[in-house]
């Protein structure tokens, strides 16, 4: 357990090691490949959230979504993804892409004064549009491998190169380290929550589908995903056979940076 701490106590560390895991363990990501040596647990923790799901957040999302008016949603939905943006900066700059790390700056900087704190999306009709990225796509740049296909009690699915990012990004966001008050941070948690909901409530057909309408659900869910995740990294070339009826530029299970 002591290691363990120190080990969190120091992100580097943790980064360098769970970086040469996966570079050690890791198949390449070809088209049709589907690397899932942990089906059993996957399918057990997919149990898992698939109840939470049904039982807290769908209902949650429904609730949310017909109880609160559109712009009200926009307008958390603005605010929550603009905390997201010092991470996407930091993530840039460690991947060498300094000109998105510029864009994504200027975006947050924008949002957070004539947009009054990120309620409002005055960049966008600025061409400022939101270039997101995450840790795990940091070290796909760095040449780390995919690793299995894991999926997360709440958390959903990842690879374990994304799983690793996931931490990560949690370890190093930029607005984590800001010592706000308690009410602060319970508020920011609030909008991050809410954020989620809303997604859920604005991806239900898709989410449904997948979880509720197939003939197996995990199976469903692990090919989305997987498409999903291996276009926004490697383009439309890397992409498995899936569901027609499914878009592969949405991803309704992405989760956002929360502390």
């Amino acid at each position: 357990m002591t290691v363990f701490v120190t080990i969190l106590k120091r992100p580097a560390a943790w980064i360098l090691a769970s970086a040469v895991l996966l570079s050690a363990c890791s198949t390449p990501a070809t088209r049709d490949a589907v690397y899932d040596p942990l089906e059993g647990v996957n399918r057990i923790s997919h149990g898992v959230n698939k109840v939470a799901d049904s039982v807290i957040l769908r209902p949650a999302s429904l609730v949310y979504g017909n109880a609160v008016p559109s712009p009200v949603r926009k307008t958390v939905d603005n605010f929550a993804g603009n905390l997201s943006q010092p991470s996407y900066v930091l993530n840039d700059l460690l991947q060498g892409r300094v000109d998105d790390a510029g864009h994504n700056l200027f975006r947050f900087l924008v949002n957070l004064t004539v947009g009054v704190g990120g309620l409002f999306d005055p960049a966008q009709s600025f061409g400022l549009d939101e270039r997101s990225t995450d840790f795990g796509e940091t070290l796909y740049a760095w040449g780390v491998g995919e690793g299995p296909y894991v999926e997360m009690p709440l958390l959903g699915p990842a690879t374990g190169r994304a799983a690793v990012g996931r931490i990560t990004d949690f370890v190093l966001d930029p607005v984590g380290q800001i010592d706000f008050t308690v009410p602060e941070r319970q508020a920011l948690n609030k909008a991050r929550f809410a954020e989620i909901v809303g997604d859920r409530h604005s991806s239900a057909g898709a989410i449904d589908s997948i979880l509720y309408d197939s003939a197996d659900s995990y199976s469903q869910l692990r090919s989305f995903y997987l498409q999903n995740r291996r276009f926004d990294l490697m383009g439309p070339e890397s992409q498995i056979e899936l569901s027609p009826d499914l878009d592969p530029f949405d991803d309704p299970f992405a989760i956002p940076v929360s502390r």
